[in-house]
C-alpha cells in the first residue's frame, strides 16, 4: 500500500496528472460531451484511505466553479450538504476525500452517460491503482456498473454491500442528489452499518 508522505503525495499527484493528459488528449466521447475545464479530473484528499466516485461533472458545480461540491458562489451544493450529513456519521469530512468521476467530461445529454462511462473506464481504473484506496464508495448507479465486475438487473441489489474487485473494497450508496428520495433516508442505514467497519479504513 501507497504511504502518503511527502515524497509519495508528490509522486502520486505527478502520476495523475499524467492520466489527466490521456483525458485531454482523448476524443472517445468528443461529440457527446464538454471537456472538463479544470487542470485536473482528481481531487486530492488528506488521503487516499477513502475514495468517493461520483457519475460525472457536475453541470452547476465542480465543471465551473473549480471547488468540488460547491457553486460558483461557494455555496455548497445540495448533493454536499446530504453527503456531509451522512460522512459526520463516521467522522469524515468530504471536502478531505479524494474524488474523481466516472466519467471525466461532461455528457451534454444524460441519456449518453452509459457510453461515456464505457470509454472512461480504463482511465478510471489507472486513477485508482494509483490512489490505491482502502474503501471505494460509488455515488449512484453509473460509476457502480463502471466499477463492479459483474452484472446486476436493479441498484438495489448491490447498494450497501461491500464488494472486492481487483482487490478494492467496493461500496455502492444511493446517489446524494436531493432529486433521490433515498440520497438520505435511503443511505442513513449504510453509514450507520459502516462506522462499525471504520477500524483500519
Amino acid at each position: 500500500m501507497i504511504v502518503m508522505g511527502v515524497n509519495s503525495k508528490m509522486n502520486i499527484k505527478r502520476l495523475l496528472e499524467e492520466i489527466d493528459k490521456e483525458v485531454y488528449n482523448c476524443h472517445k466521447c468528443s461529440n457527446l460531451v464538454e471537456k472538463f475545464p479544470n487542470s485536473s479530473t482528481v481531487f486530492l484528499g488528506k488521503n487516499n484511505d477513502i475514495v468517493l466516485i461520483g457519475e460525472a461533472p457536475a453541470n452547476n458545480g465542480w465543471r465551473k466553479s473549480h471547488k468540488l461540491w460547491k457553486d460558483i458562489n461557494g455555496k455548497v451544493l445540495p448533493s454536499g450538504v446530504i453527503l456531509q450529513k451522512l460522512f459526520d456519521i463516521i467522522d469524515k469530512d468530504i471536502f478531505e476525500t479524494t474524488f474523481i468521476e466516472s466519467v471525466k467530461c461532461y455528457p451534454v445529454e444524460r441519456k449518453n452517460l452509459k457510453i461515456c462511462s464505457n470509454n472512461c473506464k480504463s482511465i478510471m481504473f489507472k486513477q485508482l491503482e494509483i490512489l490505491n484506496p482502502k474503501l471505494i464508495i460509488t455515488l449512484g448507479e453509473f460509476p457502480t456498473r463502471n466499477i463492479l465486475d459483474f452484472k446486476f438487473k436493479k441498484f438495489s441489489e448491490v447498494v450497501g454491500n461491500i464488494y472486492e474487485v481487483n482487490g478494492y473494497k467496493v461500496l455502492p450508496i444511493y446517489h446524494p442528489s436531493p432529486i433521490s428520495p433515498k440520497s438520505y433516508k435511503g443511505n442513513l442505514p449504510i453509514f450507520e452499518k459502516l462506522k462499525n467497519h471504520m477500524k483500519g479504513i
